[in-house]
Order: C-alpha cells, then structure tokens, then sequence
C-alpha cells in the first residue's frame, strides 16, 4: 500500500478515450496533453516472419495509410469501438503512457479509460489487462455514453433525465442519465468509419471513381453535410477510373456527400427513436425539457443538430467541443474518486 502511495505520487493520473478514429489522453490537473490517431505502423519481419517492429504511432503512422511497401502495415487496433489486436493496443496504450510522463521508469499512473456501452466481459478484461500490461498502475473503465455526458457539463446527479448522443469513429452511443447512473443506453456500431466507407462506395457508384478512406473522411469533414445548407459546397476528388485504370478528378457537391451518408444517418436517427420509446413518461418529460446533446467527432457533421431534431421532433444542441467530451469526462472523474467508484462500480 505505502509502495502504491509512493509510486502515485510520482506518476499521473490518466484519463483515456481509447476511440477507434483517435486516441486523447487526459493527464489530472493539465488537460488534455495527447489528441492523436489511433494507428500503428509496424515492419514485419521479411521472409515471412512473424515479429513486427513498431515504425510509428498516432500521426505520423497515420501518414502512412495507404502509402506503404509490402513490409509495412498501418494498424487500427481499435474496429468498431472494441480491441481489434490487443497487442497492439497494449503497444499504443504504453507509447501514450510514456509519451504523457516522458520518462518510462518508476511512473505508474491510475488510468480510466472509456469503452462503448455494452461490452462483454471478455472485452472489458481485455482492455483492462491491455492498459495494466502497457503499465497502468490501476485501471477503471467507464461506459463512453456516461463520460460524454460528464464531459458536455450535464447535471448526471440530479433526478432529471440528460439524453447524450456520441457519435465516435466506430460507434454511436446513446445514453440517458440520471442520478448518477445510466437509465437507458444503446450503442450501435454505425458511426465516422461507416461513414466514411459510404462515401467511398457513393463515389464508386456513381461516378466510378476509387478513392481511400481518408480521401473519404477529408471529403466529409470539408464538404459533408446532415441537413441541406443555405449554400451548398464542393471539392475537387482525385482518383482512379475504375474503367481506364487511369487517375481522373471529378468535382463532388455536399448534395452527394449528404446523399452517401443518408441510410447512416438514418440509422442513428432510427436507434435515437427506440432509446425515446423505452424511456419512462417521467423520463421523457425532462428530455422533451432539456433535449439532445450530441458529441463526438460526428457531431461537427454540417447540419447534424437540424437533421436529429427534425427526425425525432426534440429540440438538439451541439455540445461545447465534442471532440473533447469523452476525454473530459475522464478527467472530471478523477477528480472525484466517490464519482470514479461510484461510476465504474468500483470498491
């Protein structure tokens, strides 16, 4: 107990959004020190070796997607909001570690770390046993839904329902809180990566042109859009003429992004409507008073606040940052360890 202390005094408590699209790190009493890709790039062995050298982490592997010889692979660890490749989550997990205290001995922080709602058992060992491994000195997990909703300012103590809305890279979580606990939630793996995906077939289908995923992502982020704009955008694309085989360029309009990402954009308008038709009638009154919160990198989506509003007739609002949310919730929980036990169900 006394070593822990004294290890703990030494180190920093830690929060992690450990997203699918990106990884920020929450340092107690800095911020936010770390907001980076959630990629590896590693060197296989040649020959056909199975060891993998690390090259890179976080953006400068992320530089390398889709733009490496036969011996070098760009790595998500992260699908779809759980472990895809726990080694190299525990890899990418330690680089942050030591990357935040700079120094690699001697420092063991406490670490919560945010994870869709719904993960099995399994799941949640896997993290937990990643981040120990990578040196964590204890490890809590909290339900992103619930960490949102700390970190866009929500009153999650009072007897009023909050319904949070965080739209990730790999998933879509809804949750409603209430004092101090999640009264509903629904996560659904259809977010940024989805998102992105559509757009790559859309621009296949109906132009013919081949384009990668983050081709696909800048499209969104410039020029993507929920509902219709005032003055519609566009962009010049470059890719390669699936009939010619050659490289070709088309000009893409916000109509067609919004047009490629509708059936997904229906589909969390859809999982919002079942998340409001459980909710109790006492419930549902203070969410018709409050409304919508919405965070998470999709929330920067043009429009998006209009469409969900639109879709299930409820005032929706665009949280402060939705980047951030997650992460800052993390932080706000390791300020309160009564909050932190409480939330990750922890002695």
């Amino acid at each position: 107990m006394i070593f822990d202390q004294v290890i703990g005094f030494f180190s920093s408590d830690m929060g992690i959004d450990l997203g699918t699209a990106n990884t920020l790190v929450l340092v107690k009493d800095k911020g936010i020190v770390i907001n980076e890709p959630s990629v590896v790039a590693v060197e296989r062995e040649r020959y056909g070796g199975s060891k993998a050298k690390i090259l890179a982490v976080g953006k400068e592997a992320k530089d390398m997607v889709g733009k490496t010889p036969a011996n070098i692979e760009a790595i998500r660890p992260m699908k779809d909001g759980v472990i895809a490749d726990f080694d190299m989550t525990e890899k990418i997990i330690r680089y942050f570690i030591e990357k935040t205290h700079r120094r690699k001995n001697f420092l063991r922080p406490r670490i919560v770390i945010s994870v869709p709602y719904g993960l099995t058992q399994v799941e949640r060992k896997a993290v937990k046993e990643s981040a120990l491994s990578a040196g964590a000195r204890e490890v809590f997990l909290i339900e992103e839904p619930m960490a949102a909703a700390i970190g866009a300012s929500l009153p999650i103590q009072d007897p009023k329902g909050n319904l949070i809305v965080d739209i990730g890279g790999g998933t879509t979580e809804i949750g409603v809180t209430s004092l101090g606990g999640l009264v509903i939630s629904k996560s659904i793996r259809v977010a940024g990566d989805k998102l992105d995906t559509s757009i790559v077939n859309y621009v296949k289908t109906k132009y013919g042109i081949i384009i990668g995923e983050r081709t696909a992502e800048d499209i969104k982020i410039e020029i993507g859009s929920a509902y219709p704009l005032e003055k519609e955008l566009s962009m010049a694309v470059k890719g390669r003429n699936q009939g010619t085989g050659l490289l070709d360029r088309i000009d893409l309009s916000s109509e067609d992004v919004r047009e490629a990402m509708r059936e997904n954009l229906k589909e969390i308008a859809d999982s919002l409507r079942i998340v409001l038709e459980m909710m109790p009638p006492d419930l549902a009154s203070d969410i018709f008073e409050n409304g919508i919160v919405v965070s998470g990198g999709g929330a920067l989506i043009r429009g998006l606040d209009k469409y969900l509003s639109e879709a299930v007739r409820l005032p929706t609002y665009i949280a402060d940052d939705p980047l951030l949310c997650v992460a800052r919730g993390t932080g706000k929980i390791l300020e309160e360890i009564s909050l932190l036990k409480q939330l990750t169900n922890e002695e």
